[in-house]
């Protein structure tokens, strides 16, 4: 399977730090709004760890990150972000943050939930503990929690009724199954990705590095660039 199915017009992407949607499938999402579904991002932290200057300091980069976010935003043609606005590094799993996902998920509706591996491997993101618990708690609030009524009933209380969303899908998996062509899409990626300069600098070599990466992995489908992702398909 390469191809988003018709009929799912929503889409919800949700990732632990500002920049972790454009490595992981920015080229998938970029493809998706050119064909006119909506997409909705949800960022878990405020990503105000990630810097090597040393006058830098928290408050402001979660202000420069946020900044960054929406210049890629509007790149890849997102149709609504929000930053959850926990610290970078001590993502943890905890009902409050499990009610900020279910309370995102009932609110935009998604079709499909686009989201990060939950295990840890020998690879650099699924090694980030953010990434693995960001990944988990989406996971579990599609199902069941979003689901059933049960789960946060005072959010069912406020008018926000329970969503059956049709299917997950996994970034970064170690055996995908799902490989979308972003070979029409692929310098918008890149250019996302250039909007975030606090974490990629000028982007020396990384045009080169994100065509190699998307590169091996269209070896498989046969594209010349893709993105793979592990689907999860869910009763509605």
């Amino acid at each position: 399977m390469s191809e988003m199915p018709e009929e799912y017009r929503s889409i919800l992407v949700i990732t632990a730090h500002p920049d972790d949607m454009e490595f992981g499938c920015g080229g998938s999402v970029a493809k998706w709004c050119a064909e006119g579904r909506d997409v909705f991002l949800v960022i878990s932290t405020n990503g105000d760890k990630g810097s090597s200057d040393r006058s830098m300091t928290s408050e402001r980069l979660a202000k420069i990150r946020a900044a960054e976010q929406a210049e890629a935003c509007k790149v890849l043609g997102i149709k609504e972000f929000r930053i959850l606005g926990y610290p970078d590094g001590f993502l943890t799993d905890n009902p409050q943050f499990q009610g900020d996902i279910v309370r995102a998920i009932r609110t935009y509706r998604p079709d499909v939930v686009v989201c990060q591996d939950p295990v840890r491997r020998l690879s650099l993101f699924a090694q980030h503990r953010d990434h693995r618990v960001a990944g988990s708690v989406a996971l579990d609030s599609v199902f069941p929690a979003a689901r059933d009524h049960l789960y946060f009933p005072e959010q069912v209380a406020e008018g926000l009724e329970p969503h059956k969303t049709a299917e997950a899908w996994v970034m970064g998996a170690e055996f995908p199954d799902v490989y979308v062509d972003i070979t029409d899409h692929i310098d918008t990626k890149i250019a996302a990705l250039r909007c975030h300069v606090s974490q990629v600098g000028q982007g020396e070599g990384l045009a080169e590095r994100v065509r190699e990466g998307a590169a091996n992995l269209g070896e498989t489908p046969g594209f010349a660039y893709a993105e793979a992702f592990k689907r999860l398909k869910y009763r509605r």
